[in-house]
């Protein structure tokens, strides 16, 4: 069987690379900025590109030879919702969610994987699981930090994960399952939790309010706002500051491989994906495109994070065609 991605707001292609150790195949991607174009050029150059997403139709991908996509992806401008902008949420000229509806609503594909910031739970994540239930499709939102797959940093995301209903029914729970189930130390679930604040709590205040993990307003409605936040194994277990990042990389101490695929780990020998920072001086000179690089990093998925995601979708795709 072959499993198609097509990747919206790609970026560097963080989700994209995330798809191909998962076993996809990207046959399309999106991407307005010039210097992140340069980089998938570089890694995907026979892939079909489209710049702006409004270009972006049912006929033009047909007439790129795409004729069935399995997933469509798309970390979805995240300006207007994160706590480093104004938080104009809909009012803002970069809210493109619409966008990325309409071209989910012409190719219909079987799977929807949308990324953003945890700002967007309390500024527009129930229009978008609105937006897709009435397109036709079962979703459910998950909540994956990088500390999740054993990063050195917090860096909350909410992936929001929508299946054709008109292929009959999936259990939101199966995805939670099997990317438990790979073999590997991902994480484990807390079950559904509301969202309640996305910002850095430094003090670890929040813990004496609220138990940890919990977001959303007092007396927000539970039901289709519910989120599943991940957590790696033993992460702020015996610690008063299990819940903010952990500059000094203790919990590194234990080398793992957090949800990537066997083989896809390159020249990293040791058997550690985070690499702690050399001891050179802070001040960079002569690295071309510093600048670019930091800032397509900054809004880059990782793809660690997404991974167990999209091999949990290629394992009910092939299981579901006998494969």
């Amino acid at each position: 069987m072959r499993l198609t991605h097509f990747s919206l707001f790609s970026g560097i292609g963080g989700i994209d690379l995330a798809a191909e150790w998962a076993g996809f195949r990207t046959v399309g991607q999106c991407e307005l900025d010039d210097y992140c174009v340069k980089v998938l050029e570089k890694h995907w150059p026979a892939v079909p590109r489209w710049r702006d997403i409004r270009d972006v139709t049912a006929d033009s991908v047909r007439d790129r030879g795409i004729e069935t996509v399995t997933v469509v992806s798309g970390g979805f401008p995240c300006q207007p919702f994160s706590v480093a902008g104004k938080r104009r949420g809909k009012e803002d000229d970069r809210f493109l969610w619409p966008e990325m509806l309409r071209v989910v609503s012409e190719l219909r594909p079987a799977w929807v994987l949308g990324e953003n910031v945890a700002g967007i739970i309390s500024l527009a994540l129930n229009e978008v699981l609105s937006d897709l239930e009435g397109e036709g499709y079962e979703v459910q939102p998950f909540i994956i930090p990088a500390c999740g797959v054993n990063a050195p940093h917090r860096r909350d995301r909410v992936f929001i994960v929508a299946w054709n209903s008109n292929r009959g029914h999936w259990n939101c729970g199966e995805i939670s399952q099997m990317a438990q189930g790979q073999d590997t130390n991902f994480c484990t679930c807390t079950g559904p939790t509301r969202v309640r604040e996305d910002v850095a709590d430094t003090r670890s205040q929040r813990r004496q309010q609220k138990p940890r993990g919990t977001y959303g307003d007092e007396g927000e409605d539970e039901g289709r706002s519910s989120l599943y936040h991940y957590q790696s194994p033993g992460y702020g277990e015996g610690s008063g500051t299990g819940d903010v990042s952990n500059t000094e990389c203790n919990r590194l101490e234990e080398p793992r491989f957090c949800g990537i695929p066997k083989g896809a780990a390159g020249a990293i020998t040791d058997g550690s994906w985070w690499a702690t920072e050399p001891d050179v001086g802070r001040v960079v000179n002569g690295l071309p495109h510093r600048v670019d690089r930091l800032r397509c990093l900054g809004n880059a998925v990782v793809p660690q994070q997404v991974y167990p995601i999209l091999k949990a979708i290629a394992e009910i795709e092939r299981g579901r065609c006998g494969q």
